[in-house]
């Protein structure tokens, strides 16, 4: 399946009014991100007084006589910013306690309630012994949560309170700091109609392709020839057009037993069609050998989000993967809205088989989808069942996987299964599956067996 890749890339309260005039607003020194696409503000937590002292109604912050170390930061005014998340120092360490935001609306000042950030614990990641883990940029890190234009912010963290056995007092992670990413409107290399601008050059001032930056033709170039250079999106085909065009991509590469089961492809929103900032990641692409299964998440990033925000909030989540956690790239391969439109996601070629960083221990040989939203207690929209439904009838069928199937992975160590552990499970699983997590959600694991269903029919079998 490695012909899929084209021989040419290379190339508070709601009734918490605004706030005071005199607030706080970052120092110089606090770190600062910023490209055309967007940016990143990285403001540094700090001890938290006694719970006297702290703001009253907040869950879990009451006073105790074993009080846990608590941090945070005091409301203050910032920089725009949609997206908010907490990162520390040491990837290792596991953050064992409550994260909790609040935020204020840049459009009406008023100050959304304590929101609770998830503590994930880094399942979404590399494989403990793969060159993206061993980069020396990965850092501990919650979820991502979406809030929606905001300009202003204050930051709970506290840690679970100590075991009555224990005498030592519960401890946060060192180095921890509030992320706060403004996605940024501009797609880099395009007009202000988001259509294709001027030409652009290299750094060494040479024209690459009308619109298209050295690093951006090399994303596009790996969905040749599904899409032309510059492509913002790859269309949808039915099941024989999706057939004849992966025999042909794949330069008779595919396999007899795969070529009746390829499903319809989906329309998918390349990479350009988002807004990726191309500049971010690493250079290059990283390949695994096959597909044999696919792993659902969800983003955990909350569902207050419209879908024509969806891009945005991609947007959002690749800077925090890449330059908040110190991930080379996006960490999932495909992403679905709520509405049901599937995204380009780690860049290296819809159809080739990316290494992603989805499923800690698991990574290789599989693909990770997320549907953008928080699925624990709300249930996933019928689009966006039926997208993945779609997405991995045409993708497994390239690598001629039926979805109600059993496959075979090989650990690459994670919390459930140690290293080198063959593990028999779902060709469609769920990320707790492979990984001690609630992703993706109990509602939309629940909708899992509909989907292999609904996948493999999609297939023809």
């Amino acid at each position: 399946m490695r012909g899929f890749l084209a021989s040419s890339i290379g190339v508070v309260t709601a009734a918490a009014l605004a706030l005071p005039v005199a607030l706080p607003t970052p120092a110089l020194a606090e770190a600062s991100q910023v490209t055309p696409a967007g940016s990143t503000q990285s403001l540094p937590l700090v001890p938290l007084g006694p719970s006297a002292d702290r703001t009253p109604g907040v869950p879990g912050m009451s006073a105790s006589p074993r009080l846990p170390e608590a941090q945070g930061l005091a409301a203050r005014e910032v920089k725009t910013f949609s997206l908010v998340g907490v990162v520390w120092d040491d990837v290792a360490t596991q953050l064992h306690g409550r994260v909790q935001v609040r935020t204020r609306s840049a459009k009406t000042s008023a100050w959304s309630g304590w929101q609770d950030v998830e503590t994930h614990n880094s399942e979404h990641a590399a494989d403990p012994d793969a060159v993206e883990s061993g980069s020396g940029r990965v850092r501990g890190a919650t979820a991502p949560l979406w809030v929606g234009e905001s300009d202003g912010v204050e930051v709970r963290v506290q840690a679970e309170p100590a075991a009555p056995s224990s005498r030592a007092p519960s401890r946060l992670p060192t180095g921890m700091r509030i992320e706060l990413i403004d996605p940024g409107a501009e797609v880099p290399g395009a007009g202000a109609d988001g259509k294709n601008g001027g030409p652009v050059g290299d750094d060494k001032g040479d024209m690459v392709a009308p619109g298209l930056t050295m690093e951006m033709a090399e994303s596009s170039a790996a969905n040749l020839p599904h899409a032309e250079l510059g492509a913002n999106e790859i269309i949808a085909l039915d099941k024989a057009d999706s057939t004849a065009d992966a025999i042909y991509a794949s330069e008779g590469a595919l396999s007899a037993a795969a070529v009746p089961f390829i499903g319809p492809r989906p329309r998918i929103v390349t990479r350009k069609g988002w807004g990726a900032d191309e500049s971010l990641r690493e250079k290059g692409f990283l390949y695994t050998n096959t597909v044999k299964a696919a792993f659902v998440h969800h983003s955990a990033s909350g569902n207050n989000y419209a879908c024509k925000d969806a891009p945005a909030v991609l947007r959002s989540l690749y800077r925090y993967h890449v330059l908040s956690s110190g991930w080379r790239d996006f960490g999932y391969n495909f992403a679905v809205d709520k509405c049901g439109t599937v995204y380009e996601g780690r860049a290296g070629g819809v159809s080739n088989p990316v290494l992603g960083a989805h499923t800690m221990g698991f990574n290789a040989d599989s693909m990770g989808v997320a549907v953008l939203g928080t699925y624990t207690s709300t249930a996933p929209p019928a689009a966006a069942v039926e997208a993945v439904a779609r997405l991995t009838a045409w993708k497994l069928g390239l690598f001629g996987r039926d979805p109600r199937a059993k496959t075979t992975l090989k650990s690459g160590g994670g919390n459930l299964y140690a290293k080198g552990t063959n593990v028999k499970m779902n060709v469609i699983s769920g990320h707790r599956d492979g990984f001690a997590t609630e992703c993706p959600g109990k509602k939309l694991y629940g909708k899992l067996p509909t989907t292999r269903t609904s996948s493999a029919k999609l297939q023809g079998r």
